[in-house]
């Protein structure tokens, strides 16, 4: 018996004992289908932002920082799939999802000819304690994905996080900016040469933690900032 045979019968054995399930609906998935059952992922709801045209996520930041473009990949509500993928992902050690969004996201963005000249592409970073008790930061596989996708360096610690901020899901705009302020510092022993960065981000609210990185990333010469999140919090 080959390996390749061999590794099939433990995997189909696994999916006996273990079956995978969606995490949209809990239903068991088919062979082909992973993380989110077919009708789930037909039901997530895809933003069609591009870096074409001006958008949702362009207007937070305008008059706030000279952001180049941005864009996020789903909309996110209170109540709903995107909610409960990123509550896996966040909180229930499921990391494979940030990867299953970036090639999703990823793939679309090179169908569509986008990020050509994206050099680096850098995840929003956690603080040290932070990352220490997740074990991983929820951005990075699915920043790392798109790097791979758009063919672009991936670098996670040219941005240092200094302030660890406790969770900001219940505060408003000025408080959010408040907290964020000052909240990152380039890694001064990691200088890099890159010209166009794509900072990446799990959900924009109100773009403080974007905001406040990309002040950070500008304080280097000859530096432009495009952005991109897994998801965005609709207007209204």
């Amino acid at each position: 018996m080959t390996p390749k045979r061999l590794a099939k019968i433990i995997n189909e054995i696994n999916n006996i004992l273990l079956p995978r399930v969606c995490f949209g609906c809990n239903a068991q998935l088919f062979r082909e289908e992973h993380i989110l059952c077919a009708v789930c992922r037909h039901d997530v709801p895809l933003t069609d932002h591009n870096y074409l045209e001006e958008n949702a996520v362009d207007r937070i930041f305008y008059g706030r920082i000279p952001i180049k473009k941005a864009a996020s990949f789903v909309f996110f509500s209170k109540n709903g799939l995107v909610k409960n993928l990123l509550h896996w992902l966040k909180y229930k050690n499921q990391e494979q999802i940030g990867g299953f969004l970036g090639e999703w996201c990823g793939t679309l963005l090179m169908e569509n000819g986008q990020l050509k000249d994206i050099d680096v592409v850098v995840p929003v970073p956690l603080h040290p304690k932070k990352l220490k008790k997740r074990g991983y930061n929820q951005v990075a596989l699915f920043a790392k994905t798109i790097a791979e996708q758009i063919g672009a360096a991936y670098c996670d610690d040219w941005l240092i996080k200094t302030k660890n901020i406790k969770t900001q899901t219940k505060k408003g705009r000025q408080s959010r900016w408040e907290s964020s302020k000052d909240a990152f510092e380039l890694n001064a022993s990691n200088r890099r040469d890159f010209k166009h960065v794509l900072l990446v981000d799990d959900v924009i609210t109100t773009g403080a933690t974007i905001e406040s990185c990309a002040q950070t990333l500008l304080r280097q010469k000859n530096i432009t900032v495009s952005v991109l999140s897994m998801a965005m919090v609709p207007e209204g």
